[in-house]
């Protein structure tokens, strides 16, 4: 079989496979998997062409890595064949741990277990069944190699990753704030010290690439209407998990009647093969073919919750920057019951309060960006910009949410 594939992406153009492994892991029924389930959950309830998948991003995240390898071998830095398919294979693979509607049901209905440690469990089952020809990927993966700007280039503050959705997002919602210049960056990478850097000329192109995602972040993934919806859709898989729970019959395929019945743990995951048997099984068409079906639920709460995701009635959102009281909650939770006729405590599920936040650029939990001066020092890109506002961006902004029917 021919395995020198061009495939062609609405973003870049062609997009070449860049291997047999490579080619072969797309192939693998985990990868296509990802076909099924969509990049930005429920955004498409604002941006109707947000219907786009993780496959498209994963292998676009990979197309980038292929330019990063090429412009860093360009500037004499030494990577090898193997250690360049690592970071193909490391890219791609990269979200394959993703669940349903990605980070719409995250934490939701599989509880405290973050979809990098499936995508960890699920890259070292792969690797068993391809004969170890994954150890390199699963190294640079994890950050254990020695060559530490390898795993910068998988997982960092500006990594293959965030160019690549933040592009793609732009692309697909229209919401131009997050185009952002991966050629101009990437032809501007360079390695210092073993630290990936960005060689001077291309700090605009950076300082661009943060305030991009900080815009992106409000329009688009934290969008209020957003929000709402994401929180309707986790609302509804609770009201399902403890219906289940209860002994309820609930209409369900295998793999998400297994998922609501069960608090699934990571170590359930690497330890019992039936977990990851049904967790690769599972993707959005089993959550809305439910949820279809709940609308006619003998739960009064359960069908309400489905009759409103299906049919786009969310709940009204208001944010503020302050905490909203346990009495403001109160007075829309009585609200709520009188509108519906619930019982007590069910109103929980139709008006709720909690945080969202919004870390543009965060250097607490993983090294910055760092700008290669023409003097030759690295310099974080907040102290070589001479945007002051930059500064700014590496707070945390937080933001507070009442969301309640009327």
């Amino acid at each position: 079989m021919n395995k020198n594939k061009i495939i062609n992406d609405p973003v870049y153009g062609f997009v070449t496979i860049p291997g047999t492994l490579i080619y072969e892991l797309i192939e693998h029924p985990f990868f296509q998997r990802l076909r099924r389930i969509k990049q930005l959950g429920m955004s498409e309830y604002v941006y109707p062409g947000a219907t786009h998948s993780r496959f498209h991003h994963a292998l676009g995240a990979m197309h980038l890595m292929v330019q990063a390898v090429q412009t860093l071998r360009s500037k004499d830095v030494k990577i090898t064949d193997k250690e360049a398919e690592a970071l193909y294979t490391g890219i791609l693979l990269h979200d394959i741990g993703h669940g349903p509607y990605s980070h719409s049901l995250e934490h939701s209905l599989i509880r405290h277990v973050a979809h990098e440690n499936i995508s960890l469990v699920m890259m070292e089952k792969l690797n068993a069944e391809f004969g170890g020809r994954l150890d390199l990927a699963i190294r640079i993966f994890k950050g254990e190699y020695h060559k530490t700007f390898l795993h910068s280039l998988i997982s960092g503050q500006l990594d293959m990753d965030r160019l690549d959705y933040l592009g793609r997002d732009s692309f697909y919602t229209g919401v131009s704030e997050g185009v952002v210049g991966s050629e101009r960056i990437i032809s501007m990478l360079n390695v210092k010290d073993d630290k990936l850097v960005v060689e001077q000329k291309g700090i605009y192109s950076v300082e661009k690439f943060i305030i991009a995602r900080r815009l992106m972040y409000w329009q688009v993934y934290l969008h209020k209407t957003v929000v709402a919806a994401d929180i309707l859709l986790t609302n509804t898989m609770k009201r399902a998990s403890e219906l289940a729970n209860a002994g309820v019959s609930l209409f369900a395929t295998p793999s998400l009647e297994y998922f609501l019945e069960n608090h699934v743990t990571e170590q359930m995951f690497r330890n019992d093969p039936q977990v990851l048997q049904k967790f690769v099984q599972l993707d959005d068409s089993d959550i809305i073919s439910a949820i279809k079906t709940w609308q006619n639920s003998h739960d009064k709460v359960l069908s309400l919750l489905a009759r409103n995701l299906v049919n786009r009635r969310l709940p009204k959102i208001l944010l503020s920057d302050k905490a909203f009281s346990g009495e403001e909650l109160r007075e829309k939770q009585e609200q709520v019951n009188a509108v519906f006729q619930l019982k007590s405590g069910e109103s929980a599920y139709f008006a709720t309060t909690n945080m969202i936040k919004n870390d543009a650029y965060q250097v607490e939990k993983s090294p910055g960006i760092k700008i290669l001066m023409k003097s030759g020092e690295v310099l974080d890109v907040t102290d070589a910009s001479d945007n002051y506002n930059l500064k700014a961006l590496k707070q945390t902004v937080k933001k507070y949410y009442l969301s309640f029917y009327r």
